[in-house]
């Protein structure tokens, strides 16, 4: 186990970093076409192609999804990831036609200090192709890919991944590039909210600051309130995934679940200036043995994980080269 969402068989993650232009893309490509759904709950989302996840629609099976940095801009990157997968010969079929299946959601990192004067077109259908290109069982985490701009309301943001067994024995990951409006640590201290569900001292073994200290009855928001700093907007993106056999209706509920793991980890979550979503796949190695208890099982491991996985992306980031810019966990605290 790599502790990894390749850890999961049947998928493979690639990273394309730009960290002149303090954005980037990962693409989450599958072996094999691949039950997913979505579920969001940030009020201000970026997607891509999320109605047809939902259980009632036609294309049963997905090949890709693709996560990106530049909010809007950022929904061109998964037209590059359809054009790697295009050249493969990879796609729905339609007649003599193939074509990929590649939902996405984005970020917004357009005014966190990188160059993104790029002219006519933005450069993320390139960086989406080249992500797709890259994807490999290992990759890298922290400032790569979809979470080389992230930021939090404290701290660099960036990109994490988590793996465990469920109870159900089915093996669960979770990719996840945490930008969030609020915070991954508690008060101004080092200690990550998903601290109790740390394994090996995967972000720092630090486990929650003891007493607890008191909360503000206002938390930490990113750039709040406008008249002290121009709002720099928000959004955590994830996928979750699991070597079971489910249907789309049981990712969908799978991807409701994982919702919880952001809860665990962010706080606040789901604001009006975030765009929080995750989608969760299914890539069909092993059956369930019960269809209810199974996924009860299943879900509450992805909860742990992502919740894992969103401590592990501020803990491995480093600080954008760009001046003035928020700093790293590892710059305040490692050591």
């Amino acid at each position: 186990m790599r502790n990894l969402i390749t850890d999961v068989a049947g998928l493979k993650v690639g990273n394309a970093t730009d960290l002149a232009l303090a954005s980037g893309v990962t693409a989450i490509v599958f072996d094999e076409p691949t039950v997913a759904s979505v579920d969001v709950r940030g009020g201000g989302p970026g997607t891509r192609e999320t109605d047809l996840l939902a259980p009632d629609e036609t294309v049963g099976a997905i090949h890709a999804l693709c996560l990106s940095g530049g909010s809007a801009f950022g929904l061109d990157s998964a037209a590059g990831v359809m054009a790697a997968l295009a050249e493969r010969g990879i796609g729905f079929p339609v007649g003599d036609a193939r074509v990929p299946i590649v939902p996405g959601a984005v970020l917004f990192d357009l005014i966190n200090g990188g160059d993104k004067e790029w002219g006519r077109f933005p450069p993320y259908r390139e960086l989406g192709y080249a992500a797709a290109n890259a994807a490999a069982i290992d990759f890298a985490l922290g400032t790569a890919g979809a979470g080389t701009g992230a930021t939090t309301a404290t701290l660099k943001g960036g990109l994490g991944s988590a793996s465990m067994v469920a109870a159900s024995g089915h093996v669960v990951g979770a990719l996840v590039a945490v930008n969030a409006c609020g915070a991954t640590n508690v008060g101004e201290g080092p200690h990550f909210w998903a601290a109790p569900f740390e394994r090996e001292a995967e972000f720092g073994g630090l486990g929650l600051p003891s007493p607890l200290p008191d909360l503000p009855s206002r938390p930490a928001l990113k750039g709040l309130p406008p008249e002290v700093e121009p709002a720099i907007a928000n959004t955590t993106i994830a996928v979750v995934a699991t070597d079971a056999v489910l249907t789309k209706a049981q990712c969908k509920r799978l991807a409701v679940m994982a919702h919880d793991g952001y809860a665990r980890a962010i706080w606040p979550v789901h604001t009006p200036l975030d765009g929080d979503t995750i989608f969760a796949a299914a890539t069909g190695k092993h059956a369930l043995a019960d269809p209810v208890f199974d996924l009860a099982l299943i879900g509450s491991a992805v909860v742990a994980t992502l919740a894992r996985a969103c401590a592990r992306a501020v803990y491995e980031a480093t600080a954008l080269p760009q001046p003035g810019t928020l700093p790293s966990w590892r710059a305040r605290w490692d050591g």
